[in-house]
């Protein structure tokens, strides 16, 4: 049986849809169908039903697609150690990682990597951790670049490695007629009256500011949401509301606006690198983690 068309059928599996599997793999919908044919007249038996508009996996396909399960982490293995055997970082890397440490994190990364490893070939994605988690488990991508907060952890799942990366302090940005703009220092409860330019409702990082807030007796008035830091600001800068903003990729402050510090300084995010345990011996994602971790260590500085 073909290796890629095993890898193709557990594709499906793992999304549960043709068109999903398409996507996860980087080809087009009827390159997954034209596998999915071949595999079926190799094997002999039917693998996919039809289920409504979409499809599902029969019997022997499920069957077939748990032993595609194990047939490809033991590729993975045999990967891992051929390149453990060369003992320097080959071949390609697939990242992913959140706005913010794309933008402030990985352009010297990426830099540094392609100076110091020329045969190792990285590929970076923008993805949210709810994201890039999921498709470090199902083998997407090889690392991700993750956060959380120092009060709402993120759920790592079972047979993944994790790294520390840096801490990320957070600042509260406010207009710069706010009667706080002028203070050193600032506590959340200052603000127990003002209205919020927060992240969108269901994501991780508005869940956190809502835990934080509340945790100290605060029922923030969220008024505005946006996704960019940038945008933040701009509606911050335009006087309609406050925020908090990590400096991880932060960019320049709008004129207009004004970045207190947190006292005491415990707002933070704390960034991290994941990736597959049986892919630990793998010398690029160890190459790739010990750049992060350097340029990371410079921001903090």
């Amino acid at each position: 049986m073909n290796l890629d068309r095993l890898r193709t059928l557990y594709a499906v599996a793992r999304h549960g849809s043709v068109s999903g599997a398409a996507e996860g793999l980087h080809v087009t919908t009827s390159a997954v169908s034209q596998q999915l044919s071949k595999l079926e007249r190799e094997t002999g038996q039917q693998l996919l039903a039809k289920n409504g508009r979409g499809v599902r996996l029969t019997d022997a396909g499920r069957l077939l697609s748990d032993h595609a399960a194990r047939i490809l982490s033991q590729v993975e293995l045999a990967q891992a150690d051929l390149e453990a055997q060369r003992g320097h970082a080959v071949g390609e890397l697939l990242l992913g990682a959140f706005p913010t440490a794309v933008r402030g994190l990985f352009p010297a990364a990426l830099e540094r990597m392609r100076a110091e490893h020329p045969q190792l070939r990285a590929r970076l994605q923008e993805m949210e951790p709810d994201e890039s988690v999921p498709a470090v488990v199902r083998g997407d991508i090889d690392l991700a670049v993750v956060l959380d907060w120092y009060n709402k952890p993120l759920p790592v799942p079972g047979g993944l490695v994790k790294a520390a990366l840096l801490d990320d302090l957070v600042d509260v940005a406010m207009p710069a007629d706010h009667p706080f703009a002028d203070r050193s220092a600032v506590e959340p409860e200052d603000f127990v009256d003002d209205e919020w330019v927060s992240w969108p409702e269901g994501g991780f990082c508005y869940d956190w500011l809502m835990v934080t807030l509340r945790g100290k007796g605060i029922e923030p008035h969220i008024r505005h949401t946006a996704r960019e830091h940038q945008t933040q600001l701009a509606l911050i800068a335009a006087g309609l509301g406050i925020g908090v903003i990590p400096r991880l990729g932060r960019g320049p402050v709008p004129e207009g606006v004004r970045m207190v510090p947190v006292s005491p300084p415990t707002m933070r995010r704390h960034v991290y690198a994941i990736w597959r345990a049986d892919a630990d011996r793998r010398p690029s994602i160890r190459a790739a983690v010990d750049v992060l971790r350097s340029v990371g260590e410079k921001i903090v500085d």
